[in-house]
């Protein structure tokens, strides 16, 4: 397959720049709408309208799709991780910042790498992955000690919110190697992403229906433009855009983008929130993010 695939293009490129930034505004968005319409219900929601945009354009395309076939229970498996993915996200978006959960839901790259390392022989790491992976590490651990120069009560909330993050990240990392190991790294990609957004969706709306939570009978500008751009933007069009890139160009090329992520969801904290950013946070996020490009980087 990768002989079929080339490197970047100026096109492939600039679409990478604009999913990165799609994808750091994403946790902000959640958060803007958060007064109005719980995270949880939110993140529910966008599933289920996109998985029925997806639906529809498995229909509207002919694409191969069913539930019979050997793609169901490696699907549900994804759909599953993907849910409490989301969950722990929406829940620690309750207690830390839309800059922190940013970085620390992007640390996902390093779990995948190291799962993929035990699981599978061609995904082996070499010395500059693991140099990457400490780096990510001690980037974490300085960027939860930032949490320790604000009041006692503010330290347990903020501890609370990146714990969920770093949880997110793992789970997102069980997500990417359920499918490279499954089935589901043969299937369409409209197929993939339906059954993690169907099933996302029906755990999550599950969830907030047994915690009686219930649509608002008012929503204002923000919480309809946040949903319309989670929905449309994020869980439909970026999604599949990035399935299309990666049929196309070389992974180990499109990955290395994956760092800017973090920094644009750092700056659409600051900017739209006014998220505050501590000397050790900062440092934190950049030995991340670095250690994200060293994890990614490929010899030629």
């Amino acid at each position: 397959m990768s002989a079929h695939r080339k490197n970047l293009d100026g096109f492939a490129t600039s679409l990478m720049l604009v999913l990165c930034l799609c994808w750091g505004l994403q946790q902000v968005a959640v958060k803007l709408a958060a007064p109005v319409i719980g995270a949880t219900m939110q993140l529910g929601l966008r599933s289920g309208l996109a998985a029925m945009l997806v639906l529809l354009l498995i229909l509207v395309k002919k694409l191969p799709f069913s539930l019979r076939d050997k793609h169901l229970m490696p699907g549900i498996a994804a759909g599953v991780l993907f849910a409490v993915e989301f969950l722990c996200i929406s829940l620690g978006l309750k207690y830390t910042t839309a800059s922190h959960m940013s970085v620390f839901l992007y640390t996902a790259p390093i779990f995948t790498v190291l799962g993929l390392h035990w699981l599978i022989p061609a995904e082996r790491l070499q010395s500059t992955q693991w140099l990457g992976i400490l780096s990510a590490f001690a980037g974490v651990a300085i960027a939860f000690s930032s949490a320790f120069s604000s009041s006692q009560r503010d330290v347990a909330d903020m501890l609370i919110g990146d714990s969920f993050g770093v949880a997110a990240a793992v789970l997102w990392a069980a997500t990417t190697i359920t499918i490279r190991k499954s089935s589901l790294s043969e299937a369409e990609p409209t197929t993939t992403l339906f059954y993690q957004l169907a099933v996302g969706a029906a755990i999550l709306l599950a969830f907030v229906t047994l915690r009686g939570e219930s649509l608002p009978t008012q929503w204002d500008i923000t919480s309809i433009v946040s949903l319309v751009f989670q929905t449309v933007v994020i869980a439909f069009a970026s999604y599949l855009t990035w399935f299309w890139l990666m049929r196309r160009y070389l992974a180990s090329r499109l990955s290395v983008f994956s760092f800017l992520t973090p920094l644009f969801g750092v700056a659409a904290g600051v900017i739209l929130m006014h998220d505050p950013i501590s000397p050790r946070f900062a440092l934190g996020a950049i030995l991340v993010c670095g250690g994200i490009v060293l994890v990614n980087f490929r010899r030629t």
